[in-house]
């Protein structure tokens, strides 16, 4: 089995105000090493999906712009194998 580029699946919600899906997704795609780049919702609602190697910078952004929660962080090249992700 090949290791993963991108290992870890990252999911979270931001709740604030005035949030911007472009701007999120713009600075994400800028700042963080990553794939399979989702951010949806409307200016008090953000759903972010993101595969990375480092999901805690990804965390610490959202929380920066928002109140993050609703968080999972699975470990795919474990799923891959098999095992619990």
């Amino acid at each position: 089995m090949e290791p993963l580029e991108f290992k870890f699946d990252t999911q979270l919600l931001i709740e604030g105000h005035d949030l911007s899906e472009d701007a999120i997704h713009d600075y994400i795609t800028e700042h963080f090493k990553g794939d399979c780049l989702l951010v949806v919702g409307d200016d008090t609602l953000i759903k972010i999906h993101f595969h990375t190697n480092e999901p805690w910078q990804v965390l610490e952004y959202g929380q920066s712009v928002g109140d993050i929660y609703d968080v999972v962080v699975e470990n795919m090249q474990r799923q891959e194998a098999g095992l619990k992700g």
